[in-house]
């Protein structure tokens, strides 16, 4: 009796079994392709070797002009689309992206469609596409009236739409894609332009960002300049045009240097020395003692008691000087020495310069976000963990103000900190969480490899493990790179090999 019970109850397993897995996997398989019925998607949503093989065969036989093939390739994709839709809906996190650039190559027949095969693959449902880089714009040449050249300049490829083809092919298999851009960094072609060399940040030393990034192709414009502001807020509309499912703007910052420069102690370190900062600064002064102040220090990098009172005889009429943001105590409104006043009087213009320049790279952004966010269309801004931080009386040199980027922008952290394990990563994203209001949506980015560590980080999936245990509320990941996961085809791509 008892046997008879244990197979009775074994049958109906294997029935309810058999059961969840027809209802979990509706894939429809070619009639050529006699296999089981089986679970499609594994760990982390990733879809198994069979599907993946069984799906690449359709594409390859969908190239070489099989109808039958393309018919059930489309339906094939839509199904996995379903499937990674259907479980990133049950796991965490609910949204998983992949940062991937995209080369002149990529316009031959079938290459695109491979990529996004990859990717949703990967289990991913969004892909960051790198739009605007090294001074290059991902439009078509025939249709480019932005100021930077475009990334396909092949002759007879002219018309060739890579950002509008990348977001159709994207959508077909359920991929939301964001356009990645760099912003502050206007890359290299951008300077060689004669009528755009007002619109160059220029340090104390005079400096511009080639002397200071060492591979040449960094050029970091004055984010106060109208000329530039125009620039980029055309090639952010044309971009729109294709209608990305969002935007995400990255290099919101001013260069990163080596060495001792790596930390900006002193006024002649920041990118101030552009006529159009400069303007600007000067137009925050509340007085003309203020004025006066403002012009000496930064034309000397200090101020002395002397100066101090100098401008005292000069503007006798007025009381302390002021700018925007300063405001003084009973007590520091008593003193009236020159001597006792020049301490604090040099701390507020250090202050002053340095706010002043960050504020530009807050206006940037907000300048640049808001064609997306008038069309409803979602926009983010990427970042370094550690671009804000004080350092002693001096301040990290890429003066990224990420702390005071709006809750109303998704916060894209680069988690890349390396110490052989996850804690530092971990670390970062505890750092950016704890300066976030609420409401703010932050999607760390981890930098890492499926499978195998690389470079002293750990695998994406030791990092995603530690990510989830410290924070489960974060909603959205996202992965760095493609080309890390795919570093032969990304090379065979980018040098059009095997082609």
């Amino acid at each position: 009796m008892f046997n008879r019970s244990l197979k009775v109850t074994k049958s109906k397993l294997f029935v309810r079994r058999l059961l969840a897995a027809v209802f979990s996997s509706s894939l429809l398989i070619p009639n050529f392709v006699a296999q089981p019925v089986q679970a499609q998607v594994k760990e982390y949503c990733q879809l198994s070797s069979t599907a993946v093989k069984e799906k690449d065969n359709l594409r390859l036989a969908a190239l070489r002009g099989n109808p039958d093939a393309q018919k059930r390739y489309q339906q094939i994709l839509k199904q996995h689309a379903q499937e990674i839709k259907e479980c990133r809906n049950r796991n965490w996190p609910q949204n998983l992206a992949i940062w991937l650039r995209l080369y002149p190559c990529d316009i031959n027949p079938g290459l695109l469609d491979q990529i996004m095969d990859r990717i949703v693959n990967l289990g991913y449902n969004q892909v960051n596409l790198e739009v605007f880089y090294d001074g290059r714009v991902l439009l078509p040449a025939a249709a480019n009236p932005t100021i930077w050249p475009s990334v396909i300049r092949t002759p007879g490829a002219e018309k060739a739409d890579l950002l509008a083809n990348a977001i159709k092919k994207g959508r077909q298999r359920g991929l939301k894609v964001y356009a990645w851009m760099y912003t502050i960094n206007f890359g290299y072609s951008y300077a060689q332009r004669r009528d755009r060399e007002g619109a160059i940040a220029r340090n104390g030393k005079g400096q511009t960002s080639l002397y200071v990034v060492d591979n040449g192709t960094h050029v970091f414009i004055d984010p106060y300049n109208s000329q530039a502001k125009r620039d980029y807020y055309q090639m952010v509309q044309e971009v729109l045009r294709r209608r990305p499912d969002g935007l995400l703007f990255d290099y919101v910052r001013y260069p990163r240097q080596a060495g001792s420069d790596s930390i900006a102690t002193k006024v002649t370190d920041l990118w101030l020395f552009s006529s159009a900062t400069q303007e600007a600064l000067f137009r925050r002064a509340q007085n003309n003692k203020g004025l006066d102040l403002i012009r000496r220090f930064l034309s000397k990098g200090y101020v002395t008691a002397a100066d101090i009172a100098e401008v005292d005889q000069l503007y006798p009429q007025e009381g302390e000087a002021l700018w925007q943001g300063r405001t003084l105590s009973a007590a520091q409104k008593s003193l009236l020495n020159p001597i006792d006043r020049q301490p604090l009087l040099q701390w507020d213009l250090w202050q002053l310069a340095v706010a002043h320049a960050m504020q530009g790279i807050l206006d940037f952004v907000a300048l640049a976000s808001y064609p997306a966010q008038q069309q409803g269309i979602p926009a983010g801004a990427v970042f370094f963990p550690e671009g804000n931080q004080t350092l002693g009386q001096g301040y990290d040199s890429r003066l990224q103000p990420w702390d005071r980027f709006p809750s109303s922008l998704q916060w894209h952290p680069m988690a890349y900190a390396t110490c052989g394990d996850a804690s530092c990563i971990v670390a970062q994203i505890q750092r950016v969480l704890s300066m976030a209001k609420p409401g703010t949506q932050v999607i760390p980015a981890l930098a890492g490899k499926w499978g195998a560590s690389i470079s002293n980080r750990p695998s994406l999936e030791a990092q995603m493990q530690a990510l989830r245990q410290f924070a489960p509320q974060i909603k959205g990941v996202s992965h760095f790179a493609y080309s890390w996961q795919y570093p032969e085809n990304d090379g065979d791509r980018k040098f059009c090999r095997n082609q």
